[in-house]
């Protein structure tokens, strides 16, 4: 019997989701059988790392292309899990990917990061959309536009597949909610928290009430950190158990969802929560500004994201047993939690 251990190479592990992974990567029942790699910026986290969860740490970050293109070529599996847009990184992952295919025979495994932007139509807030997308449909997944925020990168993954030199897949998460939760957030290792709705928090924060873009009527999809997570174990688990019956390439995308929201249903939690809170405005939230979305998030474009359109449907992960626990009530329950810590935060550093 082979005692061979499966390399995992894992990018992103400072992060959201993909400190969330490493947790489970470490927990899992095979745990045992993984040599783990990762590539963090910080040399102290690396330490910590390598000193206390058994984890290769190598020092650099998605800016080093050498690093992922050997690193990549050392691993059997690569969980890409930053910088979604960084078409160089991808690209340096993929060399070291298709030398190691060249060299050994190997068919690694690509398990990459993307996100439902790619899906996002501008509304401004102003109307919903009746366009569902579903991960199954693949010709629907084949026309959405190129030029679509870090489509780019998907189309690189992809072809990859298709050349013959990876097995890929695309995991597309959506509004991600929940406090990430674990050994790894409680050193100080990797980010607890994601990044929509706390950066609507701190604009509702600055203004004293909760804003929304245009009337929020827009929608989006929500899913939980852990339920997110999973969904990168599961995929993992039934590629291992019988990788020819899995769909790769273009039959590899995996939206990540399990209920959507109108972008006014979070600007009223929030404002409930300033409200109940006592910080101030009304449960009602009212319309940004242009100057307002220039403040808050840096341009007025970036900040009309928060009016955007995104539906979608998570039947291909549902299909090989994935089963999320969160729903959008449950998203809408943590805004108040969310709401709190935030502010306390705030007040101890003096601002927002």
């Amino acid at each position: 019997m082979s005692t061979s251990k499966t390399n995992i190479f894992l990018i992103g592990a400072t992060g959201y989701i993909g400190g969330s992974i490493l947790t489970r990567l470490l927990k899992h029942t095979s745990a045992n059988a993984f040599d783990i790699t990762v590539l963090v910026r910080s040399a102290e986290k690396a330490k910590v790392l390598q000193e206390k969860f058994d984890v290769k740490a190598v020092v650099g970050s998605n800016d080093d292309l050498d690093k992922l293109e050997a690193l990549s070529e050392q691993s059997h599996v690569v969980f890409s899990c930053a910088d979604a847009g960084n078409l160089a990184a991808i690209q340096a992952i993929l060399r070291g990917l298709k030398k190691r295919h060249t060299s050994t025979g190997d068919l690694p495994i690509l398990i990459h990061t993307s996100g439902t932007a790619v899906i996002a139509t501008q509304a401004k807030g102003i109307f919903s959309s009746d366009t569902i997308y579903s991960d199954t449909d693949v010709e629907q997944i084949k026309s959405i536009p190129p030029t679509v925020p870090h489509k780019d990168v998907d189309l690189a993954v992809i072809a990859a597949d298709e050349q013959g030199y990876a097995r890929t897949y695309t995991i597309l998460p959506s509004t991600i909610y929940g406090q990430a939760k674990g050994p790894l957030f409680d050193a100080g290792v990797s980010n607890s928290t994601s990044i929509q709705i706390p950066y609507l928090i701190r604009a509702a924060l600055g203004r004293k009430q909760g804003g929304v873009v245009g009337q929020g009527k827009a929608i989006w999809p929500d899913v939980h950190i852990d339920d997110v997570a999973d969904l990168y174990i599961v995929l993992l688990d039934a590629i291992t158990a019988n990788q020819a019956g899995v769909g790769h390439g273009w039959e590899g995308i995996y939206f990540g969802e399990n209920g959507e929201h109108t972008w006014y249903d979070i600007s009223k939690a929030i404002s409930q929560a300033l409200v109940e809170l006592g910080v101030g405005g009304t449960d009602e939230p009212t319309s940004f500004t242009d100057e307002e979305l220039a403040k808050y998030w840096g341009s007025v474009d970036v900040g009309n994201f928060n009016g955007t359109n995104a539906r979608c449907r998570a039947d291909r992960g549902r299909s090989i047993g994935w089963k999320p626990k969160y729903t959008t009530a449950d998203m809408l329950a943590s805004i108040k939690p969310e709401v709190a810590l935030l502010w306390e935060k705030a007040q101890k550093e003096g601002g927002v």
